[in-house]
């Protein structure tokens, strides 16, 4: 037997005799009001101190798809069935059946890899595709008139010029230019005289008087029709032709030019 004295302190109890037989049991008991001052809630944790739950801490931000489940545990809802898709997509964001693009089939003999156009994303996030195509068409003219120009001999030269200014419609394509382009020129022909004209230097008319009077105001509209190759995005360029005569012979001369210039731009 011990000769010992004990003292129980606060919350505490001792029981026994300190014998073999019967030993001292100390025991204590501390209250929950006591231990919850011990803990603290740190990250994902909801501690309440008065009554000593402890729970997760779910964040109230906008997004989150955590929830306490009917079994009490954290649960993240699948998608399946909670995704309603509009135009343009499918699926119910479920493993078999993901929301994605609704595409149709590519219907062409050309590979789609090669041919398919760009779908891209907006400043605002809005889908856009590739840019509109564009076509103009102008029509110019002008009447020139001349102080009776002798037309020289040999082959057609030309005497003067018209253009105009053609800017590509498009700021984001090329864009091809093709010319309608006519030219009359009048010319006086005294009796034995002869004339030609044409277009910067290719000769399309020739007319000569073979009658014993002077005949004046002879003419022939020629026309044709040029591709004038392309045109850089936005870029402008001077289109135009010239008017030529030549051959001419026993006092012709020419005091008149029309000019007719149709200019079309594509930017396809």
């Amino acid at each position: 037997m011990c000769n010992c004295s004990l003292i129980a302190g606060e919350n505490v109890t001792i029981s026994g005799t300190g014998s073999v037989a019967n030993p001292f049991k100390v025991s204590a008991e501390v209250p929950c009001e006591t231990v919850r001052t011990c803990f603290s809630a740190g990250p994902g944790i909801d501690l309440d101190q008065t009554s000593g739950i402890i729970a997760a801490d779910l964040s109230g931000e906008a997004g989150n798809n955590l929830v306490i489940g009917p079994d009490g545990g954290l649960l993240v809802p699948t998608a399946a069935g909670q995704i309603l898709t509009g135009c343009g997509l499918t699926g119910d964001g479920s493993g078999s059946s993901p929301v994605e693009a609704a595409t149709g089939t590519w219907p062409y003999e050309c590979p789609v890899d090669e041919a398919g156009t760009v779908i891209a994303c907006d400043s605002a996030g809005v889908l856009r595709g590739e840019p509109r195509a564009v076509a103009t068409f102008t029509t110019y003219s002008e009447e020139r008139t001349f102080p009776d120009i002798e037309i020289p001999p040999g082959s057609v030269q030309t005497v003067d010029n018209y253009a105009v200014t053609a800017t590509n419609p498009s700021s984001c394509r090329p864009a091809m230019i093709l010319a309608e382009q006519e030219v009359d020129v009048w010319m006086v022909l005294p009796a034995g005289a002869g004339g030609a004209t044409g277009f910067d230097g290719d000769e399309c008319f020739y007319m000569r008087n073979t009658g014993t009077s002077t005949l004046t105001s002879v003419h022939a509209q020629a026309t044709k029709f040029l591709s004038r190759g392309m045109l850089a995005p936005g870029a402008s360029t001077s289109v135009g032709f010239g008017a030529s005569v030549g051959k001419g012979s026993g006092g012709a001369y020419y005091w008149r030019i029309n000019y007719i210039l149709r200019v079309f731009l594509l930017a396809l």
